[in-house]
């Protein structure tokens, strides 16, 4: 099962994470990678140097950031593969942090599982054969 751990938060666009944090953070990554569980891990700018797209009924509209509600933006994600929820969660449970001036009082890791198409039962069968035929392509098949 494929999970990603959204981590929430909006950093300061001059605030860079601390030489201990990106060694903390190393370390966590390796222990991921060295349990086998970690596909990819990444962390975001902040939000001033992003963008919204929004499509509603009058159309798609683009907002600049920075945005305001920073326990609703992201400030990095990890996609692990792990055997059940359970395991997701003890993963977010164990990401480096300490309530500090620097991060803030809080961080927020929420868990969420990616879905597969086999997790849908209507899903047609050239729908089916073009994403498997998708993910070859981005995995560097033909």
């Amino acid at each position: 099962m494929r999970f990603m751990l959204l981590l929430k938060g909006d950093a300061p666009p001059d605030q860079m994470p601390s030489p201990e944090m990106f060694e903390a953070m190393d370390r966590y990554n390796r222990e991921l990678s060295d349990a086998g569980a970690l596909l990819v891990a990444e962390g975001l700018l902040a939000s001033a140097t992003g963008a919204r797209v929004i499509h509603d009924t009058n159309g798609v509209h683009v907002s600049d950031g920075p945005f305001t509600e920073t326990k609703e933006l992201l400030a990095g994600f990890w996609m692990i593969q792990v055997a059940s929820r359970e395991e997701a969660v003890e993963w977010a449970r164990r990401v480096p942090f300490e309530p500090n001036e620097e991060y803030g009082p809080e961080m927020v890791i929420e868990v969420r599982q990616v879905a597969e198409l086999t997790d849908f039962d209507n899903v047609p069968e050239a729908v089916r054969q073009s994403e498997a035929q998708m993910r070859a392509k981005a995995a560097g098949g033909s």
